[in-house]
């Protein structure tokens, strides 16, 4: 049963990304024109300068992104355990974090929240957040002490504490909300580069 709901979960979560990937994609179903069209196709050169409606950025990061919330999902019940970094021994919350994220070349996180919230990715406001950035929290005071992986629309997957299990919260609890401390994306970047050259 329980992976029936994670199989379930990963689908509701990881579609709409894949989806974003695949956007680009050419139809095969009949779509009727429209009334004052006269029927005759775009020339070539119209269609070279159109702008493409799906980078090959954008695919990329959205593939990176599924791929994070894939694996994150897919430890849902797995039990805390402070030091924990496997499915099989359990897992804190930076633990969980650096396996969601395992798959991702590019990417090489720190060990610890705060060191995590010090060093990895760039700030990102709360109002950008996208799925894959990372949050962080801080609970007992002093400093950022707990992370947790963003999924979209307020909610997020972490490994919460002792005696709790992976599972999915919403920044909108007034616990959560209160403890909030800032945001990082450490995917890489949809932008593409610019490149400088001397003349």
């Amino acid at each position: 049963m329980r992976s029936l709901h994670q199989t379930w979960l990963s689908i509701c979560l990881c579609l709409p990304l894949a989806a974003v990937a695949s956007h680009s994609a050419a139809s095969n179903r009949y779509q009727p024109l429209p009334a004052h069209s006269t029927g005759h196709t775009a020339s070539t050169s119209s269609i070279s300068n159109a702008p493409a409606s799906t980078s090959p950025e954008r695919s990329e990061a959205a593939k990176n992104s599924s791929s994070v919330l894939g694996r994150a999902v897919n430890t849902l019940g797995v039990r805390y355990r402070w030091g924990g970094s496997s499915p099989e021994k359990g897992f804190d919350c930076s633990g969980l974090v650096r396996y969601a994220f395992d798959d991702i070349d590019s990417v090489d996180l720190s060990r610890t929240s705060n060191a995590m919230a010090r060093t990895d990715g760039k700030k990102v406001a709360r109002d950008d957040l996208e799925p894959g950035d990372l949050l962080f929290f801080n609970i007992r005071g002093g400093r950022i002490n707990h992370v947790a992986i963003y999924l979209g629309n307020d909610r997020f997957i972490h490994a919460p504490r002792r005696g709790k299990a992976v599972t999915i919260d919403t920044l909108n609890k007034p616990y959560w909300k209160t403890r909030y401390a800032m945001a990082k994306r450490v995917l890489p970047s949809n932008e593409p580069q610019l490149r400088v050259t001397s003349r």
